[in-house]
């Protein structure tokens, strides 16, 4: 279902469609009092996403023509969504068009709607922003039946980014899409899709807890929550053992299996276009999702087998070799120095990044900078298992401890505003101070600095000293993002 409107929003620019995403951000008091309150998702959040779906003009069977691949998990859920991506991309000639759905985005909210691998343009995303900001406004839902859409009132962020999306694709003409879950898997916003091509699950660990339940079958219960009736559903090796009985469970209840994908021994001959060795877990279950995906479109006549020595297809080697995924184990130099730049914020996804930076800098003689945010979480704990993954090969000389506020000004970059934290620790650097007196506990030799903002970190290191400098960046995909913005002078 095709919806005609006029090409340009008669005076509305980018930055009015950005100002009035923002303001569907949940503000810190009311995650809080939803965090306190011990209220998780549940089946209404489904509901009103369908009623949201109706109001713009669509069911949601319409999305079954995209050809979606579904993707959740705790740890390297995006990492498989790009490679996957990547791959379908190779097969131009029968997928002209190919639609990417991520988050959290890094410089961009453009980023987390990408069609053949790039991010929307202003003009496209401003068009169909106000085609489903007004849809919404001039329509109006059942109080009886849902009393929290009020008139006048619009879905929060994540689920009105959802439906751009999906708006997005079907007016580009996608023949297939990948979709990235946001949180959990059962009553996340994007999973009022009803006949996904294929389903997967990257590594299950414990994030969310506040959401999503704070055992690992609680969360696998969730994140196997995207399964559906007769749709392949894949997984990687060395799930917990308690998490993979849940999956199968869960994969059971929906009339489905879930397959267990092996790393397949010709991405040994091959380099990855995501560093880090972990990564070919996911680039694995992005060849089995990309197969199923293909098969189901009939572009491939059958699924690639799921042993180790499985062959695969030039194209496939092509699309995990290409693919580009900022802001995860990437390496920029800049002048003398070399940034090592991971948005890492779960112990999980800490453990494989500092391997990663551990490995790659073990044997340089450059002085060592540690670059950290993390504003939500267990900073705390965060940076002890970090420094636990890395050392004694690696120690820093210098550690620096920054908010995610983006300028020296005290502003953000406008598409990385964020009313999600306390804006007074913010602005006291509250937790930076608390994590700047931890680290001294860890290691009394680092130099410890404590940065107002990511800008004011950047020259700080900068001018540490007259040596090259090798710097891991970590603790949240808000600093990465920040720190790029900075980098680009933006």
């Amino acid at each position: 279902m095709k919806i005609s409107m006029p090409l340009r929003m008669v005076g509305k620019t980018y930055s009015d469609a950005i100002n009035a995403l923002n303001s569907l951000q949940s503000n810190y008091a009311n995650i809080m009092a939803i965090r306190e309150s011990g209220i998780r998702k549940n089946e209404m959040a489904l509901l009103e996403m369908v009623e949201w779906t109706r109001r713009i003009g669509y069911s949601t069977s319409d999305f079954n023509k995209l050809n979606i691949v579904h993707i959740t998990g705790t740890k390297g859920k995006g990492s498989t969504a790009a490679f996957t991506n990547s791959i379908l991309g190779q097969y131009k000639e029968q997928l002209p068009k190919i639609g990417l759905y991520t988050s959290p985005h890094l410089k961009t909210v453009r980023e987390r709607i990408r069609i053949n691998g790039k991010p929307l343009s202003e003009e496209k995303f401003t068009k169909y922003f106000y085609e489903i900001w007004n849809k919404l406004d001039k329509s109006s839902s059942p109080l009886d039946k849902f009393p929290h859409m009020t008139p006048g009132s619009m879905p929060g962020y994540f689920k009105f980014l959802t439906l751009l999306s999906f708006h997005t694709f079907l007016q580009e003409g996608c023949k297939s899409c990948v979709y990235e879950v946001g949180i959990g898997g059962e009553y996340d916003s994007t999973n009022i899709i009803e006949k996904p091509v294929a389903c997967g699950v990257s590594l299950l660990g414990i994030d969310h807890t506040f959401m999503l339940g704070d055992t690992i079958e609680e969360i696998a219960w969730n994140k196997g929550g995207i399964f559906k009736h007769h749709v392949p559903a894949f997984t990687i090796e060395n799930q917990p053992a308690a998490g993979m009985k849940v999956l199968k469970e869960r994969a059971r209840e929906r009339d489905t299996i879930v397959t267990t994908v092996p790393i397949f021994d010709a991405l040994d001959k091959i380099e990855l276009g995501i560093a880090g060795s972990f990564q070919k877990t996911n680039a694995s279950l992005a060849v089995a999702l990309a197969s199923q995906a293909l098969t189901s479109m009939e572009v491939l006549e059958n699924p690639l087998g799921t042993t180790e020595n499985t062959s695969l297809p030039k194209e496939f080697l092509s699309g995990l070799k290409n693919t580009l995924w900022e802001g995860r184990c990437q390496t920029i130099d800049r002048g003398n120095n070399t940034w090592y730049l991971d948005g890492a914020h779960t112990k999980d996804s800490i453990e494989a990044a500092s391997t990663w930076f551990s490995d790659v800098v073990k044997d340089s003689q450059k002085p060592k900078v540690l670059l950290f945010n993390q504003q939500s979480r267990d900073a705390n704990a965060l940076i002890h298992f970090m420094n636990g993954k890395i050392a004694p090969e690696v120690r820093f000389d210098y550690v620096v401890f920054t908010t995610n506020v983006t300028w020296d000004s005290g502003s953000y970059s406008v598409d990385l505003v964020s009313m999600n934290t306390c804006k007074e620790d913010v602005d006291e650097l509250k937790v930076q101070k608390s994590i700047a007196k931890e680290w001294t506990k860890i290691d009394n030799d680092s130099k410890v600095f404590v940065s107002p903002n990511i800008e004011h970190a950047t020259n700080l290191i900068e001018g540490l000293c007259d040596e090259s400098l090798d710097i891991y960046v970590c603790g949240s995909l808000h600093l990465v993002g920040g720190l790029l913005v900075v980098f680009d002078g933006k």
